[in-house]
C-alpha cells in the first residue's frame, strides 16, 4: 500500500447559484495514507463544496484546516500524529481558527488522542466524516464524534472537479469481513458492505465526462463485490463500466485470491478496457504462517492460482504483497518466502514489515520478529526483487505500450512521467519516463520502449 499526503483545494466555490451559499470560510483538507482514504477525501471536499465553503490549498490562508489520517499501521500512525502536530502550528500562529482531524486514528484512538492534543477542535471517525460541514457551521458542537465505522458511500458522485491527469479511484465498497489476523481494518472501517452499482455506474460516467480515461477499482475486498447484497457482482459492475463512452482504462486493486474465479479471469482476457495486472495480496506462502494470519489459502493453492491466471489471461502483470517478520515467521519460513518470490517472478512486488496491532488477533502472538530482523529480511525481498524487476523491464525494451501522461516531472520540466498499463497510480509500480514527444496531462498515447531501469521504465512518444 502506497501512503501519501495530499493538500486538496480550489480557486473558489463551484456552485455560488445556491441560495444558502452563505458561508465563505476557506478550508483546506489534507489527506494522509492509501488511495481509499484519499476516495475519502475526496468525498470531504465534495460535500465541502456542496455546503458553500470555499476550498483552498493555501493552509496559511484557511480558517478551518481538516487531516484525514491513516492508522492502518505504526509507520502511518506516526506520519498521521507529526502532520496533526505540525498543522497545530497554523493555528497556534493565528492562521487558522479550527483543526479537525478525521478518519482512520481518531476512529481508533479518539480519546487518546484528545486528551494528548488541547489544540484538535475536533476528532471525526470513519463513519461521520459526512458530519464534517456540520461541525464547521457550528451545529454539532462535540469535540469527539466516533461511531459505527466506516462512511459508505451511497449518495452519488464524490469527485467536485475534474482531474489533471485523466486518472481517477473509484471505491466500490467500504470494510472488511475477511478477519486477517493482523489486520485492523474491520476495527477502523467495520464489515464488508458493497455500494450501490447504479451510483458507481453513474459516478464513472461523470468522470469520463469530465475528461477521466483511466478508473481504478478499490476496495478492502474487491473480488467481494456485491456477494453482500444479492443483486450484482463484481463481473456484472465490469461489463456496465466497460460499455461507458471514455473509459479506456479499467483498473482492478486489492483482488483477495480465494475469490478469484475462472469468469473473472475470462472477462478479464477477453475485455479489451480491463488492464491485464492482476493485484493479489498473498501477504505469505508458509504454510504455518499463512494459518496464523487466517489467509486460507495454501502456498500450492496460491502456486495453481497464478499458473490459471497465466493460461487464461495473455502476458499479465502480476502484483503481490507480503509481510515479513510475521510472529512465528522463523528464517525457515521466510527462506521459503524467498524462493517462492524467485520461482513465480512476479512484476510487482510490495512489502510490509509486521506491525502489531492493538486489537487484532496476531498482536497476542508468541514468537515476534525483532526489528533488526525485519528490516533485514525487508531488505533481502526487495533486493531479490529489484533485479527479477529490472530484467523484466528490460524485455520491454523495443516495445510499443499504451501510456497515460501524468504531468511534467517537476525536476525536470522537459520530461513528461506516463504509466504504462503494467503501471498503476502514485508510483507504487514505477514510471514511464518520456523523454521525446509533446502531449498534454491526461491524454492517452503510444509509446516506445527505449530503456529500463530497476523499476522505472523511459520511452519515447510515436
Amino acid at each position: 500500500m502506497k501512503r501519501s499526503c495530499r493538500l486538496f483545494g480550489t480557486k473558489g466555490n463551484e456552485n455560488p447559484a445556491k441560495e444558502d451559499f452563505q458561508v465563505k470560510e476557506k478550508v483546506a483538507v489534507v489527506s494522509l495514507g492509501c488511495s481509499k482514504n484519499l476516495v475519502d477525501s475526496e468525498f470531504i471536499t465534495g460535500i465541502l463544496n456542496d455546503a458553500g465553503y470555499n476550498l483552498t490549498d493555501s493552509l496559511k490562508d484557511a480558517q478551518t484546516i481538516i487531516v484525514n489520517t491513516c492508522g492502518f499501521i505504526k509507520e502511518a500512525k506516526e506520519e498521521s500524529v507529526d502532520t496533526i502536530l505540525s498543522l497545530a502550528r497554523y493555528k497556534k500562529d493565528g492562521f487558522c481558527r479550527r483543526l479537525i482531524v478525521a478518519g482512520c486514528l481518531p476512529q481508533r484512538y479518539s480519546g487518546e488522542l484528545a486528551r494528548e492534543m488541547p489544540e484538535v477542535d475536533c476528532f471525526v471517525g470513519t463513519g461521520h466524516i459526512a458530519d464534517i460541514p456540520g461541525i464547521i457551521k457550528g451545529s454539532i458542537n462535540k469535540r469527539i464524534i466516533v461511531g459505527s465505522p466506516g462512511t459508505l458511500y451511497n449518495k452519488g458522485t464524490l469527485k467536485s472537479a475534474p482531474l489533471s491527469n485523466g486518472s481517477a479511484y473509484i471505491k466500490i465498497a467500504e470494510g472488511c469481513s475477511n478477519r486477517c489476523s493482523y489486520c485492523a481494518i474491520p476495527i477502523i472501517r467495520g464489515n464488508f458492505r458493497s455500494r450501490d452499482e447504479g451510483l458507481i455506474i453513474r459516478e464513472a460516467i461523470d468522470l469520463s465526462e469530465k475528461g477521466v480515461k483511466e478508473i481504478n477499482l478499490i476496495a478492502q475486498d474487491t473480488t467481494s463485490y456485491g456477494r453482500d447484497r444479492g443483486d450484482t457482482s463484481l463481473t456484472g459492475l465490469l461489463k456496465k463500466l466497460a460499455a461507458i463512452d471514455g473509459i479506456e482504462w479499467i483498473r482492478l486493486l486489492y483482488l483477495h485470491p480465494l475469490r478469484i474465479d475462472s469468469e473473472l479471469l475470462k472477462l478479464i482476457a477477453r475485455e479489451e478496457k480491463i488492464c491485464k495486472y492482476i493485484d493479489i495480496p498473498f501477504q505469505h506462502v508458509n504454510g504455518a504462517i499463512l494459518k496464523a494470519m487466517n489467509r486460507a489459502m495454501e502456498r500450492e493453492e496460491i502456486l495453481r492460482l497464478i499458473d490459471t491466471i497465466r493460461e487464461t489471461v495473455l502476458k499479465p502483470v502480476l502484483r503481490t504483497t507480503f509481510i515479513v517478520g510475521f510472529p512465528g515467521e522463523d528464517e525457515g519460513a521466510f527462506e521459503e518466502l524467498i524462493e517462492f518470490v524467485d520461482k513465480v517472478k512476479f512484476d510487482h512486488i510490495g512489502a510490509f514489515k509486521y506491525s502489531p496491532e492493538d486489537g487484532t488477533p496476531a498482536y497476542a502472538m508468541k514468537g515476534r520478529v525483532s526489528d533488526a530482523v525485519k528490516d533485514e529480511r525487508y531488505k533481502r525481498l526487495m533486493d531479490i526483487q529489484a533485479d527479477i524487476s529490472l530484467a523484466k523491464n528490460k524485455a520491454l525494451i523495443g516495445s510499443i505500450k499504451k501510456a497515460i501522461i501524468e504531468r511534467a516531472d517537476k525536476e525536470n520540466p522537459y520530461v513528461l512521467k506516463a504509466r504504462i498499463e503494467g503501471q498503476a497510480p502514485d508510483g507504487v509500480d514505477g514510471v514511464t519516463y518520456i523523454t521525446k514527444g509533446e502531449t498534454s496531462a491526461g491524454s492517452m498515447v503510444d509509446v516506445k520502449i527505449t530503456d529500463a531501469e530497476y523499476y522505472d521504465l523511459i520511452g519515447e512518444i510515436i
